[in-house]
């Protein structure tokens, strides 16, 4: 059997999975897709949706092996980003973004090596310390360094239906459908009953029960604003010298009508209906972006969706890539607060994955 004449059943129709199925349709795999949540009511239509150079600012890598690996994954992501914008894809823009920090980039080491990396993968960087002052960051915050990029942003509600769009295009198979329990004790029953050969499992924090591996979630929230002429992003990432504290700042046009500040990231907390009214961390976060840039005050908020909240799946060990032990599935999941960075890389990372379960070859990666 040719590789490409495989049928793949992928569980899970957030940005990973639908990229995903993608990615393999195209290959000539012959794909369905199973979720028991499609856009809107996914986390995939919460993101901030800003694509950043790991480790990005709630992302949350620190292990060499998997930095390592985030970093190639952005990079294919950025390309494909940016193709896509160039062709006019809903939802896809590239638009400049900015990033600031209270001590010079050069008296830290981490943002250092970070900045170098960066400038060599991106478009249109710039290192300017006069960034804060020309941008109206307030002059009060103690930003003293900045640098600023081209770098995608999604909104993230045109981009789904758009992906969705491609994926029926492509000949995918779409269905609702709930799977409980242990993915290796009912993996001989799903691939039956959807006539497949192999499964690729994106299904993000759902990952905890279907392959009973440790997950949290890292509680996430956006205010929404109307959007009064920002076209650039700006951000201040965590310092993580500061344990606990809720410190970033995320402001990023989502669309030329909308947008969108942030950013919160509260671990193993699971409600997501929080807004600014009952959870004092989102209107400090609001607060904060104000603080940070004065003009926002006039704003208005949206008043069809003035916040979103969501539920960034994490683990311990950071994203995982690979091919189970004993072959017919492939994981791909916790990509944490960089699903959409990730998204293209880890897809087309997975299709290889899926050439080798179906060649049966045997190999995969330690993650």
């Amino acid at each position: 059997m040719r590789a490409n004449s495989a049928k793949v059943l992928v569980v899970g129709a957030g940005v990973s999975g639908l990229t995903t199925a993608l990615c393999l349709a195209r290959e000539g795999f012959r794909v369905t897709v199973i979720a028991d949540r499609f856009a809107p009511d996914i986390v995939s239509v919460v993101a901030g949706a800003l694509w950043e150079w790991p480790p990005a600012v709630c992302g949350y890598h620190h292990d060499q092996v998997s930095l390592a690996r985030s970093k190639s994954w952005c990079v294919t992501s950025y390309r494909i980003f940016d193709e896509l914008a160039r062709s006019g894809v809903p939802g896809v823009a590239m638009r400049r973004s900015n990033f600031y920090f209270k001590h010079p980039v050069e008296e830290n080491p981490h943002d250092l090596h970070k900045m170098r990396e960066l400038a060599g993968k991106v478009r249109g960087f710039v290192h300017d310390r006069s960034l804060a002052e020309r941008n109206g960051v307030g002059p009060g915050y103690g930003v003293v360094d900045a640098y600023s990029h081209l770098a995608p942003m999604i909104d993230t509600d045109r981009y789904m239906l758009w992906l969705m769009r491609q994926v029926r295009m492509h000949g995918v198979r779409v269905g609702r459908h709930r799977i409980e329990g242990s993915l290796t004790e009912r993996k001989a029953e799903l691939l039956d009953r959807f006539d497949a050969e192999v499964i690729v499992c994106c299904a993000g924090l759902g990952t905890a029960e279907l392959r009973g591996v440790g997950m949290y979630p890292l509680r996430g929230a956006l205010v929404r604003v109307r959007n009064d002429g920002i076209d650039e992003a700006h951000c201040v990432s965590h310092d993580e010298t500061n344990d606990g504290e809720q410190d970033i700042v995320f402001i990023v046009p989502r669309s030329p009508q909308i947008l969108v500040l942030g950013g919160l990231a509260e671990k193993d907390e699971w409600d997501t209906g929080i807004n600014l009214e009952n959870h004092a961390p989102v209107r400090d976060m609001y607060e904060r972006c104000l603080a940070f840039m004065p003009a926002l005050r006039s704003f208005e908020l949206d008043p069809d969706e003035p916040v979103r909240a969501g539920l960034r799946p994490f683990r311990k060990e950071n994203v995982c890539l690979e091919w189970d032990g004993e072959g017919r599935v492939v994981y791909n999941f916790a990509h944490g607060g960089a699903g959409f960075s990730f998204s293209w890389g880890c897809a087309q990372e997975a299709v290889g994955l899926v050439r080798a379960a179906v060649a049966d070859r045997t190999y995969s990666y330690s993650c």
